[in-house]
């Protein structure tokens, strides 16, 4: 039934998953952490913002058949009118954990294990996995690849008979790849006492995919650990990195053959990839980022020149490409934990455990505004998703942003970089050096 509305480790501890209903475990402290060179906080949210969830009866409307309600700059959702919720989907399948769009197409994956395809405000197609609830969405050319709960990849392709009709074209691992390695003992690891997997296969949830940018290779993050190396052509797995002391949480592929990884360890890491005849090699770099509290998302802004990653603390730190990744600064808008980043032109986009999404934008000099706080969810914001708005005008850069949410929603929104920012009633903090060290940061809810 469719309802529609208006608007672990065995070296490091172990954390419990996050729960379906249990949002207040993430850490809210306030504090920002000291020798952060920049800090910028967001407008404070006005509490008559707040959304109104009074239960909505369909039958008021002519529009309960539809799944979209478009509303153009009406209610409490935002506070600048370049911002405008565009329509809200609720759909009683469960919370809403990964988004990809890609031309006029939204695909949504959610806990039932359904990837719902939409197009024009309206569903469009859907297709189900028998296994595993949707953690990760990923568009790679004409392959839509999604990582699941249960450690595996699936990967489809519209058929070209029917674009209506999603063909799942292989699992990764694959059977045949996994049947060659079975009969090798040496290809199994030791992941718990007195249990052993083969490599090619994560043993815990995969937390996000990616995929290099000519499509040759796709990367998996889990919370075994581990990442995982994947030959597009064949599906073949190449390589099996142990990156951290605790569960992945995000993974970006960035510029120069350079991998990224976040952690609920607390630590950023980079990679390099090389190619070592039919497969490949990664080293480790150095590590960006040793904090308490644990590392939730990453993003990279569109043209690769900055690197963001969120926290459960609600911060958001940043690094610049053109300064040999100098850490610059750290954007600070939320009071809980940051579940997910995206970036789009000049824009970045933080969604949040508050239920609220800033919008920052990104100067020339790599300063960074809070245009807006995007408020309507009513749990937490998981999963982002930015496309160019094909209709704006020629002189405005417009982006259609989609939030999805453990609300069991998707929201659709306007954002413009022509937008002026809000006034913030408390004047932005240049500086936390003159903060105290806190001690209460702790890695609480590090699984995202």
């Amino acid at each position: 039934m469719t309802g529609f509305s208006e608007e672990g480790s065995s070296h490091g501890k172990k954390y419990g998953k996050l729960k379906k209903d249990e949002f207040d475990g993430y850490n809210s402290d306030n504090h920002p952490r000291k020798n952060s060179p920049v800090t910028l906080e967001a407008p404070l949210l006005d509490p008559q913002m707040a959304t109104d969830h009074t239960a909505y009866d369909p039958s008021l409307s002519p529009l309960s058949k539809s799944p979209w309600s478009s509303h153009m700059n009406e209610g409490p959702s935002t506070s600048n009118n370049n911002e405008a919720l565009i329509g809200s989907l609720v759909r009683e399948e469960g919370h809403i954990y990964s988004l990809a769009a890609t031309k006029d197409l939204l695909y949504t994956g959610s806990e039932s294990k359904n990837i719902r395809v939409w197009k024009n405000q309206k569903e469009f197609t859907g297709f189900k996995c028998h296994s595993g609830l949707v953690k990760a969405i990923v568009i790679a050319g004409e392959k839509i690849l999604t990582g699941h709960q249960d450690g595996r990849i699936r990967v489809w392709k519209v058929s070209g008979k029917n674009d209506h009709q999603h063909k799942r074209v292989a699992t990764l691992p694959t059977l045949r790849n996994y049947i060659k390695c079975s009969v090798k003992p040496s290809n199994y690891v030791e992941v718990k006492r007195h249990r052993n997997v083969l490599w090619i296969k994560h043993y815990d949830a995969i937390s996000c995919l990616g995929v290099t940018e000519d499509h040759c290779y796709i990367y998996s993050a889990s919370w075994d650990r581990t990442f995982k190396v994947w030959r597009t052509s064949n599906f073949k797995c190449l390589e099996s990195v142990i990156a951290h002391d605790d569960a992945l949480n995000a993974l970006v592929v960035g510029f120069d053959d350079l991998v990224f990884t976040g952690s609920a360890d607390g630590s950023v890491k980079i990679w390099r990839r090389e190619v070592h005849g039919k497969g490949t090699k990664h080293f480790f770099t150095h590590t960006l980022l040793k904090q308490e509290c644990a590392v939730t998302a990453l993003t990279m802004s569109g043209e690769g020149s900055l690197l963001y990653a969120g926290s459960s603390d609600g911060l958001v730190n940043f690094w610049v490409r053109e300064t040999n990744l100098e850490h610059r600064g750290t954007l600070r808008g939320h009071e809980l934990a940051i579940l997910c980043l995206a970036a789009a032109g000049s824009l970045v986009f933080t969604g949040s455990a508050d239920m609220s999404i800033c919008v920052w934008k990104r100067s020339l000099s790599n300063e960074h505004t809070c245009l807006n706080v995007l408020s309507g969810h009513s749990g937490p914001v998981k999963c982002l998703a930015a496309e160019r708005d094909l209709e704006g005008m020629c002189n405005e850069r417009r982006w259609i942003l989609y939030s999805g949410s453990l609300d069991k929603s998707v929201k659709m929104w306007k954002v413009s970089e022509n937008a002026t920012a809000l006034h913030n009633p408390q004047p932005p903090r240049h500086s936390v050096d003159h903060f105290p060290i806190v001690s209460s940061l702790k890695k609480v809810g590090s699984k995202f």
